[in-house]
């Protein structure tokens, strides 16, 4: 790999692996030594990269809008283009515009030829059926996520019994025809997964439940994950 293409790729991974991420992460991935590793830093550095760590802790990006912008492969672009119009068919008003906004300011900081290919991508996303706006605010859903704030809500489950939950809220998962919210609930002491749809009110209860959120969602997780493993072991 000649020397620049190795930097813009090293670049690439600094850019997007979870910080600090270590020289010898980056050496295993690049297929090349630490030492090279720790000279091309330098050269990043030296070019105007603004590259915090050392070795033996770790490197972190500090973006700077002096760098050089990410390009994409054709692919990559349909592959942009296709995942945010899906986001536009399937999410609230909000989310929606927040997509098509996202795929402007992509398009936008592309080269000529890119953005030509974004604009004519092949890949289209068409749904017949529009999904049903939920009674529930859906930003309040997912700022209540984002500050790790426990909710309390009223919901309709299958049955049609209307109870009063306060859970606290994990994800949102689109599913093909349901979002559904993972949550744990403080009355079950359990995982609960909720019906967007039949939450029929929701409010921010001020109660913070950090740091537990990312531990608890991936406990969630690889409970889903056994369980399907299970049913498909059935079949």
């Amino acid at each position: 790999m000649a020397k620049t293409d190795r930097l813009f790729r090293l670049l690439h991974l600094i850019r997007g692996l979870t910080p600090p991420v270590t020289a010898a992460r980056l050496a295993a991935a690049m297929e090349v030594s630490e030492r090279t590793i720790y000279r091309d830093i330098e050269a990043l550095r030296a070019a105007g990269a603004r590259i915090e760590g050392a070795a033996g802790l770790g490197y972190t990006m500090t973006e700077d809008p002096a760098l050089p912008p990410q390009t994409f492969t054709q692919l990559e672009i349909e592959a942009l283009v296709l995942g945010l119009s899906e986001v536009q068919a399937r999410g609230d008003a909000a989310l929606g515009g927040a997509a098509e906004d996202a795929l402007t300011k992509i398009t936008a900081t592309l080269p000529e030829r890119q953005q030509r290919q974004a604009v004519q991508a092949i890949n289209l996303v068409h749904r017949f059926a529009q999904p049903h706006a939920p009674a529930v605010d859906m930003t309040l859903l997912r700022e209540a996520s984002w500050a790790e704030e426990a909710l309390e809500i009223t919901y309709r489950d299958n049955s049609g019994a209307v109870t009063t939950r306060r859970i606290y809220p994990l994800a949102l998962a689109y599913l093909d025809n349901v979002v559904m919210l993972l949550g744990w609930c403080c009355l079950r002491q359990d995982f609960r997964q909720f019906k967007v749809g039949s939450i029929l009110a929701a409010r921010r209860s001020g109660d913070s439940f950090r740091p537990r959120r990312v531990p608890l969602l991936r406990q969630f997780v690889a409970r889903l994950r056994a369980r399907r493993q299970e049913m498909a072991q059935r079949d």
